[in-house]
Formats: C-alpha cells, structure tokens, sequence
C-alpha cells in the first residue's frame, strides 16, 4: 500500500470559509476559486470540501498550484 505524500504546510492554515484558489488546466485556462465548506484528514494529510464558483461541491486534495485565500483580507496562504 502506497503513502500519500504530505500536503504543503501552508494548506494546514485553512479555515472553513477561506476561498482556494486553484490553477487552471489546461495551461492557460482561467483559475477556479471555491470556498471550503469542511476540512478532512489531518495536519499534514489536509484535504477540503470546495464549494465551487460554479455551485457544485467537491472534494479537493491541494497540491501545486493551489492557495488558500482568506476572505477578510484576500491574502494568499
């Protein structure tokens, strides 16, 4: 059985209701920002329920390419 690989320090920081903000794919497209609804798993191991821009939920878990955003200031994490 295979190990996950530890999730960036700065994912750990996330709040419910920060906003992450992911690159888009292909290379060029627009970016997606959803808010986070629930973080799952645990320091280290983080991953999200995204409520998308778009209106539909996902589970995301982030990796290159992905910030966290908190809403107050707009600052990246």
């Amino acid at each position: 059985m295979g190990t996950m690989a530890p999730t960036h320090p700065s994912f750990n920081k996330a709040r419910v209701g920060d906003w992450l903000e992911v690159a888009g794919s292909p290379a060029g497209a627009p970016p997606r920002r959803g808010q986070i609804s629930e973080i799952l798993g645990h320091p280290g191991h983080v991953h999200f329920r995204v409520r998308w821009d778009e209106g539909h939920e996902s589970l995301v878990y982030p990796e290159h390419g992905a910030a966290v955003v908190h809403p107050a200031s707009g600052t990246h994490r």
